[in-house]
């Protein structure tokens, strides 16, 4: 029976795709005996066939939950299928059909169309193989708001300093947004309707409507939904820092019954959020963006109940009887019962001529992946040797005529992981200097030459440079702890074993857990602890096993 034109189907839909016409209709034929009754089974022998299904499904308004297709299909493959897909339903769940053999492009698929779910073939019997993943996807699917993505407009200069900033901090809280030049027919339009005009940059037009001129991040994330004071005055733990290691403890806090909120300065997921490409972190063989190990981290910590913070600025902490009271830039302050420091650490300045000038303007700290498709047909050079900077010269080299890598040591081997080197020397538009800095960065308004030292020779020269992005290692910014926390002489917070209980006038007569900094109570994971490992995985697990602590302790109270 054909519905009228227009009228939707109630039902949601869960659509399988398969080019095999037996395969097909095995498939089928097992969703419509667990499914049937709640949802419609769309069949498609075709990629190209299932996705003008799809559009007329979206004119009529129709529900679809499912998208499951097989990778070997002619014309558009699964993986190509599900791309397509994306666009038309972005929040069907998606599950790809695969032989043995095809279990690596799979695994491609969780990167290019964020997979949900692979099934190998064969799925028999559906009670085991089928079903139980089928049930977890609608059940997740369920859950979630659907609602139309509504995108904010941002107009700027693309060698505005501000602009830069506000663009990072959209795209790093995934705020959806579309970037206009102010120097742009469309974005002298917005400007003129907001009032403002090119020197008045950048101003961000929200989904409502409402006009913002040059507004601070914080102002911005109460507009578009962030979440910027805490919905309580107590709670059992706050975790200070939204990276892998803060978003681990409030993953673990939350999941585990303890009412906690996680605070962040600036984004969630620290120096690994900017990351382009994260290849040695467990369960992802083919790599994540460190962009999609932040959201599927902040997501889980919302589902199990965790606050987030951002834009929120800590101070300062003390100590008051059996509470621990965390203090904010605005004067405001929470209580808790424990608390986990998990700041990580900022990219350290470089401190030559010109660079503080040219800041934001062709000059950036970090990865600053919004920028990376402005180096099209552009030298661009990365300053650093460790995993981060070979990180953002093997993205960029994606966009770039050429990228060169200055560093100071003799070789990369000094503090860069195996597996990146080698992929470093197998791109040909990447270069690598050694033994050698920048001493001057020059530009008219924006970046255009650096002077080059070579530290072996001892010799200069200056060349033309696009973009620069630099990784010169990094401090904590722990200088809000002074007298409250011990640290070593580089600012690191110190924990366990690592400081001397009577240096410290530690009382209790238990010596402190792993992770538990001079301050019982207080506990410190992830890059900002001395002698921490530095890398995504061990932060991570240091944030889980904080909490582990934080239960012993509560336990003594």
């Amino acid at each position: 029976m054909t519905r009228p034109p227009g009228e939707a189907e109630l039902r949601p839909v869960i659509v399988t795709v398969d080019d095999d016409p037996s395969v097909s209709r095995a498939v089928a034929r097992d969703l419509r005996r667990r499914y049937g009754e709640r949802h419609r089974i769309v069949r498609a022998e075709s990629g190209e066939q299932a996705l003008d299904a799809l559009r007329q499904m979206k004119l009529r308004g129709d529900q679809v939950a499912v998208l499951l297709a097989d990778y070997r299909m002619p014309g558009l493959n699964g993986i190509e299928f599900l791309e397509g897909a994306m666009d038309i339903y972005p929040y069907a769940k998606r599950v790809l059909l695969t032989a043995y053999a095809d279990n690596t492009a799979a695994i491609d698929a969780i990167n290019v169309v964020d997979l949900d779910h692979y099934l190998l073939k064969p799925w028999d019997p559906p009670e085991e193989k089928l079903y139980p993943i089928i049930d977890d996807l609608l059940t997740a699917w369920e859950r979630e708001d659907r609602k139309p993505v509504k995108e904010a407009k941002l107009v700027g200069h693309r060698w505005s300093a501000p602009s830069a900033d506000l663009r990072d901090f959209l795209a790093r809280n995934a705020v959806p947004y579309r970037w206009y030049s102010s120097d742009t027919d469309e974005g002298r339009r917005l400007l003129d309707a907001a009032g403002a005009d090119g020197r008045d940059l950048p101003v961000l037009v929200t989904a409502g409507g409402e006009a913002m001129i040059t507004p601070s991040n914080a102002e911005v994330a109460a507009k578009v939904g962030l979440a910027t004071v805490p919905g309580r005055e107590f709670y059992d733990l706050v975790v200070i820092g939204g990276g892998p290691a803060g978003l681990g403890a409030a993953v673990y806090g939350a999941s585990e019954g303890l009412r906690t909120v996680m605070v962040e300065k600036f984004a969630t997921g620290g120096q690994a959020g900017q990351s382009s490409r994260i290849e040695n972190y467990l369960g992802f063989p083919d790599g994540v963006s460190g962009g999609q190990l932040t959201d599927r981290a902040r997501r889980q910590a919302v589902k199990f109940g965790a606050e987030l913070l951002t834009t929120s600025e800590v101070t300062g902490l003390e100590v008051n009887g059996p509470a621990r009271t965390v203090r904010f830039s605005d004067g405001s302050a929470v209580d808790a019962k424990a608390v986990i420091l998990a700041t990580g650490v900022s990219y350290r300045l470089l401190g030559v001529p010109g660079c503080t000038e040219m800041t934001g303007a062709g000059v950036y700290y970090g990865a600053a992946l919004t920028e990376a498709e402005g180096c099209q047909d552009q030298d661009v050079y990365v300053i650093g040797g460790a995993n981060s900077a070979g990180q953002a010269a093997v993205y960029l080299a994606r966009f770039a005529r050429s990228v060169t890598m200055l560093v100071r040591a003799a070789s990369l081997e000094q503090s860069m992981s195996y597996y990146l080197i080698q992929q470093i020397d197998g791109i040909k538009n990447i270069t690598v200097r050694t033994c050698t800095e920048v001493s001057e960065v020059r530009g008219d308004g924006h970046l255009e030459q650096l002077t080059l030292r070579d530290l072996a020779a001892g010799t200069t020269e200056i060349v033309d440079a696009g973009q620069l992005f630099i990784f010169i290692g990094a401090a904590p910014g722990t200088g809000w702890l002074d007298g409250v926390v011990a640290r070593d002489s580089h600012g690191f917070v110190l924990a366990g074993p690592d400081f001397s209980q009577d240096d410290t006038g530690w009382e209790l007569d238990r010596p402190p857990y792993h992770l538990e900094t001079s301050v019982p109570g207080v506990f410190a994971a992830g890059d900002v602890r001395a002698e921490s490992a530095k890398r995504v995985a061990s932060a991570v697990g240091e944030g889980a096993m904080a909490v582990m602590f934080v239960h012993r302790y509560l336990e003594t109270l």
